[in-house]
């Protein structure tokens, strides 16, 4: 897997795509004599945990080993506080959360000194928890990639966490509290000027909740502008669809199935040239003031075909939407 992650990233639909390939490449950087450091953050594990196993390994093999871990998420703080301790005695550099804020985000970077003397940094950003129990019932999406694009922003946003430093501008990573809410506002906003100028636009977006009185406006503002708007909210939808004069261009579909949908995915049409995002983060105030979270943008064109493909179904699904 690390060789295929030097030539091109990996975009995994769990559980479609097993959660193997994450918690193998995890337990092989434990044993690995070349990686020298691995840093995650965690809001929620299984009991019998592979990746606390994985991580306890790396510490006793000599690695250096940071873990952020939620210790507050709700119904796992038992579980959480009891890992956390374990890996602390393990000699884990161990965060227990950050101020008054919950940790939802979910990143992962192993840093690996390759033979030729080369530093290479592997990554994982998710919408989905590092819990292989979870894995095999929510619908979640990730990326591997070894882009330094994508390292250099995990890599700050953890040096950022553990205080040693101030952050600075992300090049493909939206985090919160710091500017989420605002930058994703301005996308949105982006496409209403697209509309009014005659441009093709278009906004569908994949979220678990939908609350956030900024971001709800916006989408109205950009509705009234001719921006069509799908949204597939698994949840809480504080969005009126269909309304003359206000939201005439939205339409809002909920998916109940087999599996619970937990995967994030925010498309912006951009005139022709795609942006699209993923990550861990709803349109909630919680999300975006109460809470660590991220979300990424994806550089490869076949990769952001295959997240809007992801899209594209769930739009067209006539058993399990409603």
């Amino acid at each position: 897997l690390m060789d295929v992650l030097k030539e091109r990233d990996i975009l995994l639909h769990h559980p479609y795509n097993s959660m193997d390939p994450v918690l193998e490449l995890l337990e092989k950087a434990a044993d690995d004599p070349y990686v020298l450091s691995i840093k995650i953050t965690i809001y929620r594990v299984a009991k019998e945990s592979r990746v606390t196993a994985a991580l306890l390994k790396a510490a006793e093999n000599g690695k250096h080993v940071s873990v952020l871990f939620e210790v507050k998420a709700r119904f796992d703080e038992e579980n959480n506080l009891r890992e956390a301790q374990r890996l602390q005695k393990a000699g884990c550099f161990v965060i227990y959360g950050v101020s008054s804020l919950k940790t939802h985000t979910k990143l992962l970077l192993i840093v690996r000194k390759e033979e030729d003397d080369r530093v290479v940094r592997y990554v994982h950003l998710s919408s989905g928890n590092y819990n292989e129990a979870t894995a095999r019932l929510y619908t979640d999406i990730s990326l591997l990639s070894t882009n330094e694009a994508y390292a250099h922003d995990v890599s700050e946003f953890f040096n950022v966490i553990t205080g040693h430093s101030l952050p600075t501008t992300y090049q493909n990573l939206i985090t919160s509290p710091r500017d989420m809410r605002n930058q994703l506002v301005g996308l949105v906003r982006q496409e209403a000027i697209h509309a009014r100028q005659g441009k093709p636009s278009g906004i569908v977006v994949k979220f678990n909740s939908l609350q956030d009185k900024d971001f709800i406006d916006a989408l109205y503002e950009a509705s009234k502008a001719g921006v069509s708007i799908k949204l597939i909210v698994r949840g809480m939808c504080c969005l009126r669809p269909g309304r003359r004069g206000l939201s005439e261009n939205i339409e809002v579909i909920s998916i109940v199935g087999e599996y619970l949908e937990h995967s994030r995915i925010y498309y912006f049409h951009n005139a022709g040239n795609p942006k699209v995002y993923i990550g861990s983060a709803d349109a909630m105030v919680r999300s975006f003031d109460r809470r660590v979270e991220s979300l990424f943008r994806l550089e490869s064109e076949m990769l952001k075909k295959q997240a809007m493909n992801i899209l594209r179904y769930n739009l067209q699904d006539n058993v399990n939407a409603y």
